[in-house]
This record gives C-alpha cells, sequence and structure tokens, in this order.
C-alpha cells in the first residue's frame, strides 16, 4: 500500500532557514547543507529498498492561497499564512511498503533530521496516512 509522509513547519520555520530576522537565529549555511544531506540521504535509503515513490518539498506559507467557501457565487480566497494555524504542509514524501507501522518507522526518522547546533529539536511535526487507490480504500484499518 502506499502512504503519504507530511512534514509540516510554520512561516518562522521558513524564516529562519532562510535568513529573515526573527527572535531566533537565523539557520546557517551549512545548517541548511546539513538539513538537506541528511533528507537526501532519507530519501536515497527509500529508493534502495525500493519503498520511495514520490517526494516534494514546498513553498513558504506565505506563498499559499486557500479557497474557502463562496460567497455571492464568487470563491473567498485569502493569501496566506493564516493567523489561525501556526504549521502548513512543507512537503511530503510518498512510500509504497508494507504496512502502516512500516511507513511509521520511515517517518519518524525524519525526526533525527539535523537543525542548529548539530541537534534535533525534538518538535518536528509529521503525519502519515494511507492513499486511496480504490473505493476499498476507504476503510483501511
Amino acid at each position: 500500500m502506499k502512504y503519504m509522509i507530511m512534514l509540516y513547519a510554520s512561516q518562522r520555520e521558513y524564516d529562519l532557514m532562510t535568513g529573515k530576522p526573527t527572535d531566533q537565529p537565523a539557520w546557517s549555511q551549512e545548517d541548511v547543507a546539513a538539513m538537506y544531506k541528511f533528507m537526501e540521504s532519507w530519501n536515497q535509503e527509500l529508493v534502495e529498498t525500493g519503498e520511495f515513490v514520490d517526494a516534494r518539498g514546498l513553498t513558504a506559507p506565505v506563498h499559499t492561497r486557500r479557497i474557502h467557501g463562496v460567497k455571492d457565487g464568487v470563491p473567498i480566497v485569502t493569501d496566506g499564512p493564516y493567523a489561525e494555524t501556526e504549521e502548513v504542509l512543507a512537503g511530503y514524501t510518498i512510500v509504497e511498503c508494507e504496512s502502516l507501522d512500516r511507513a511509521t518507522e520511515i517517518a519518524a526518522r525524519i525526526t533525527k533530521s539535523p537543525h542548529p547546533g548539530g541537534e534535533p529539536t525534538g518538535t518536528e511535526y509529521i503525519e502519515v496516512r494511507p492513499i486511496v487507490e480504490g473505493f476499498d480504500d476507504f476503510d483501511v484499518q
């Protein structure tokens, strides 16, 4: 079965990685390179095990538009980021593996990605969900 591993981040985290001022020091180029190297290695391991399907990162939430409802026949469009939610989808990886437990094991390795100072923060937010490929998949246990 295929599973989507969804990685979340906030606009603030994007700002830190791109050197924009916040209340914390920005990531250095070395910090960003270490994170990219970790993710490249993580993806390569999945390619080697045959579990990799696809992966993409997404741009910062500030570039997002949300369409939510219709007013007077016109879609309501709001530019991001959104005050009602801090974390948004930052990227995803699709894997094909034997079980939700295996997909969870794969996703949990992302929490070891380096951050400034060289240590993971432990604040990573990741979701794993089965992908619907047919009607029978709607009730995946």
